[in-house]
């Protein structure tokens, strides 16, 4: 039996009152890390798929920086290629950001739409079956060649375990066959859970799309190298507890890190997503009439990226109320060219809508062969149900905000009225009295009504 499919955990070591630091954190994986590589054998080559920059605060920049410390040391070559999926190739001064002190030439880039082969196909009555009948199509499991072709005797697959709207709970199966997938898998799977409905997948651990991530990881056994998993969970820490974080990724203003999971097989991922469930949704009793997000600029350039504002906030914003974007970063809508143009083309629309647009009669071919960008486009709805007024800098026009669908706002008067740096998350009060709700980060948690959607949490 092989290190992947033992499915044995390494590292354990979590709770929400938990705050490791890096020195705590560096000891703790470079122990796994050396467990993993004695399970496999002789480690010569290894490949690291850590997250890009728009995961800055995952604590997997620190993680990749020790593990082609540890794995250098032990004399094995590395190779390290950030899961873009659908995202733009980190600059230079990203990188560096991200990945402090690792030299340039160790990195490759993900092309998800040409360097990607099958490993396998899951045929169209199971996709069928596991979405309850959302979509009726064949899914394949798919990854960048370099994870197959590369000869490496080793996959570390590093990043964060956090609500996410495609998936339920990011990363695991996803950083491998989403991460370094193809536009097909991509496609597929995205537009799957945007019509299964993201409201009954987010927070939660077990739905279609993993369930079809997972699927398809298993029909691969024995194409790929053993895939050694090292997984964070983090969430917002108070002023003491972010005094003093630095090094490999972390801000400072970093979330906490609360926990650390690795191993091989998918214990590691599920141990990681029950902290996660605790760590990062935070529940509300009262529904918000108003929610104001606030987008870091060096994070978030894209609605593609941004509207994580509108999904993580949707389960708590009141009817007829309004979620109002602060993005002084945003300068376009999509990371890639192709589904920056769709995004223009068709906005932001309800899910009926952007449905008859991507298939049936009168249905823009376009969109039809890009269902990632239909999925994002049902997802950046509100369904009429609440307001979406996005505060962009100067990188996007009101003309443009508006003919996406939403609301366009005044920067300066938001930050004016608002003062969102610095401002505590949760519950607050303009100097007018007016009561908010405030999210300073959207893509660190969830928040929903309790009884509405997580009443056993």
């Amino acid at each position: 039996m092989t290190a992947e499919r033992s499915g044995k955990t390494l590292l354990s070591k979590g709770s929400p009152a938990l705050d490791l630091t890096g020195a705590e954190a560096d000891a703790l994986f470079s122990e796994a890390l050396a467990r993993a590589c004695a399970e496999v054998g002789r480690v010569s080559s290894a490949l690291l798929l850590p997250p890009d920059l728009t995961r800055f605060h995952s604590r997997a920049g620190l993680l990749t920086v020790i593990a082609h410390r540890e794995l250098a040391r032990a004399g094995a070559a590395v190779t390290v290629m950030p899961a873009l999926g659908t995202h733009a190739p980190l600059s230079a001064a990203a990188r560096e950001r991200m990945f402090p002190g690792m030299p340039a030439a160790l990195f490759r880039d993900h092309d998800w739409r040409r360097d990607v082969v099958e490993l396998a196909r899951i045929e169209r009555e199971w996709v069928e079956n596991a979405t309850e009948g959302a979509v009726s199509y064949d899914w394949p499991a798919q990854v960048n060649r370099l994870l197959r072709d590369g000869g490496f005797d080793l996959i570390v697959s590093l990043g964060q375990v956090v609500p996410h709207e495609v998936v339920g709970m990011a990363n695991h199966a996803k950083n491998i066959l989403i991460g370094t997938g193809g536009k097909e898998a991509i496609d597929k799977s995205h537009f799957a859970g945007a019509v299964y409905g993201m409201e009954k997948i987010m927070g939660r651990a077990e739905t279609p799309v993993r369930a079809m991530l997972d699927e398809g990881l298993a029909r691969s056994a024995g194409k790929l190298p053993p895939v050694f998993y090292a997984l964070t969970v983090l969430s917002a820490g108070n002023a003491a507890e972010n005094a003093g974080r630095g090094g490999g990724g972390a801000a400072e203003n970093a979330p906490a890190l609360r926990g650390i999971y690795c191993g091989f097989g998918r214990e590691c991922f599920e141990q990681a997503a029950a902290l996660s469930s605790r760590a990062n949704i935070c529940l509300l009793d009262e529904p918000a009439q108003k929610v104001v997000a606030y987008l870091a600029p060096d994070e978030f350039r894209s609605t593609w990226l941004g509207n994580k504002a509108i999904y993580r906030a949707r389960m708590a914003m009141a009817d007829g109320g309004e979620l109002l974007i602060i993005a002084p970063g945003l300068e376009r809508f999509g990371e890639d060219a192709c589904i920056d143009a769709l995004i223009r083309r068709h906005g932001y629309r309800p899910a009926k809508d952007i449905r008859a647009k991507a298939g049936g009669d009168g249905a823009d071919p376009e969109l039809a062969g890009s269902l990632c960008a239909a999925a994002h486009l049902i997802h950046g709805s509100s369904e009429g149900r609440f307001s979406v007024r996005y505060c962009p800098g100067p990188g996007l026009s009101r003309r443009e905000i508006e003919s996406a669908g939403f609301e366009w706002g005044d920067i300066s008067e938001a930050m004016a009225r608002y003062k969102p740096l610095g401002l505590a998350a949760g519950w607050n009060a303009a100097d007018d009295g007016e009561r908010f709700f405030f999210v300073p980060n959207p893509a660190l948690g969830l928040w929903a009504l309790r009884q509405r959607h997580f009443a056993a949490l």
